[in-house]
Formats: C-alpha cells, structure tokens, sequence
C-alpha cells in the first residue's frame, strides 16, 4: 500500500499496524525535528512516541492530503507548544514557526523569539476580526484542516480561506509594527 492508501486504511479501520506503518519510516526525521526544539535526547524521544499518541485520534478527525508536511508541521508546532507550556528556555527557534503552513511569513532563518515576542503575537490576535481570530487559531494552533473550520464555524469554506489569510497578513503588518516601535 502507498502512504495515502495507508491512510485512509487506517482512517476508516482504526488499524494501529498501517498507522505504524505509515509514521515509522518518519520517526528519525521527527527525531531531528524534536531535538532541533527541545534540545534534549530524551525530551524528544518522547515527543516522537507522544505525537504517534496524538495521530491515534488526529488522523481520524482530519483531513490529511500530504502525510509527510502535515505530520513535519505537526511536529514542530507540538514541540514549540511544549517549550512554551513549560518555559524551560526563553528563547525558541522560528526558523519554522506555528504560522507555517504553505509558505513562511519571514524567510529569516535565524530569527529567536523570547516570550515579549509571544506576547506581542498574542496582542497582534487580538486586532484581528473576530472570524480570523478564530480561524487563523484553529487552522495554525489546532491544525484543523479548511473544511473542518467551516463544519465547525458555520462559515462558508471562502470565508474561512479568505480569513486564514487576511488575518496572516494582518498579524504579520502587526508584527513588523510592533517590531518597529510603532
């Protein structure tokens, strides 16, 4: 079977064996991404065995098209959450960060964050619509696929893309104005 037929074996049968088939061959890559973030051995072995937790009910709520990005994404964001729940550093990599979905806001790729510039981002969440908060939220923090958003806001699925990016633009014309003292 090919990975999206895996997929959707899994996603109709709950088989854990096609799930395993299908998350094994990314485990190292996980790995990497894991320590790349958390930048401790062991800290990411259990992110890797804790997201394949997670896929468990994930896979089957979502729409997934391309296996490999989302679970990429997935992973990252899963990391840069952990590190923010638990503040054990204050300065987290964005090279990569949870506004990542097709493209990148900001192509600098050494870019840190402390936790002023999370609190800015949320303060910029704040100025968005109401309709892009909520959509920009649940597609890049609760990786909800378009048609889930519209199933779960009641909004025309154009309204749910044409939200998702204005409010990226937005928070990012927010951002670089904050960033610039203004």
């Amino acid at each position: 079977m090919n990975e999206k037929e895996l997929l959707q074996h899994y996603k109709t049968t709950g088989d854990l064996s096609a799930l395993g088939k299908l998350y094994s061959p990314y485990m190292s890559l996980l790995y990497g991404v894991c320590f790349k973030y958390l930048q401790d051995p062991d800290r990411s072995q259990d992110a890797v065995m804790q997201i394949f937790e997670e896929l468990i009910t994930k896979l089957r709520q979502y729409e997934v098209d391309n296996f490999k990005s989302w679970l990429h994404v997935y992973s990252k964001n899963y990391c840069l959450m952990q590190l923010r729940k638990d503040k054990r550093t204050s300065q987290v990599d964005i090279e990569d960060n949870l506004f990542e979905s097709e493209q990148k806001l900001n192509d600098s790729s050494d870019t840190k964050w402390e936790e002023k510039d999370f609190e800015k981002l949320e303060g910029c969440m704040q100025t968005l619509s109401p309709e892009q908060e909520q959509c920009v939220r649940l597609f890049y923090l609760e990786q909800k696929c378009y048609k889930d958003i519209a199933d779960f806001t009641g909004y025309d699925l154009n309204k749910v893309k044409s939200a998702i990016q204005n409010g990226k633009r937005n928070l990012k014309i927010c951002m670089e104005r904050k960033e610039n003292g203004k």
